[in-house]
């Protein structure tokens, strides 16, 4: 894999700000009633596919928070495979704590070259559930298990792994992009 790509593992794939953009109504609300560009531009830093994100911001309104993660399971699962190199094309590499020493930055950016260089494409994994502390152990374990996957399985594996990162985005965009009247709930 490309050095470059390696300059800073912590943060998240993001479009840039807009930076005219008017104040929305909270939560789920304002997702709802939000212009559908804007939507479509929100939705696409938690999966990068249009197909996804145009058929969310088509299906609104939905009722509660629920109703919109079951529709992106739904969008997530119809995803060709074009929609989902799409996706993938967008993805950063895995996030891990800042603290993390340079020799797991090292082991981890030679496992990414394996698995670019494999599969075509950057591995993605969800690590909502992973304190900061067992994230690198995970990502390791992981690529290093998924390496040995062939390139059908890998599929299915990747695009399971990119929908639960989709769902964890969305569920944090409605709550903090729209505003905070979403009640939290645990994915």
């Amino acid at each position: 894999m490309p050095s470059h790509r390696l300059p800073r593992l912590p943060g998240q794939v993001a479009l840039p700000e807009q930076k005219n953009a008017a104040p929305s109504p909270a939560g789920l609300e304002g997702f709802n009633s939000a212009p559908a560009d804007a939507v479509v531009r929100a939705l696409l830093t938690c999966c990068r596919s249009l197909r996804w994100a145009h058929r969310l911001a088509d299906h609104r309104p939905y009722p509660d928070l629920d109703a919109l993660l079951a529709a992106a399971d739904e969008a997530a699962y119809d995803l060709t495979p074009a929609d989902l190199a799409e996706a993938l094309a967008g993805e950063s590499l895995t996030l891990l704590p800042d603290a993390m020493y340079s020799a797991a930055h090292t082991a981890l950016s030679a496992a990414h070259a394996a698995y670019e260089s494999r599969f075509g494409h950057v591995f993605v994994i969800c690590l909502d559930d992973a304190t900061p502390e067992e994230a690198l152990d995970q990502v390791l374990v992981a690529i290093r298990s998924r390496l040995t996957s062939d390139p059908e399985e890998e599929r299915v594996t990747t695009a399971d792994e990119l929908r639960r990162l989709a769902k964890g985005r969305l569920s944090r965009l409605v709550r903090h992009s729209f505003g905070s009247s979403v009640p939290e709930r645990p994915l």
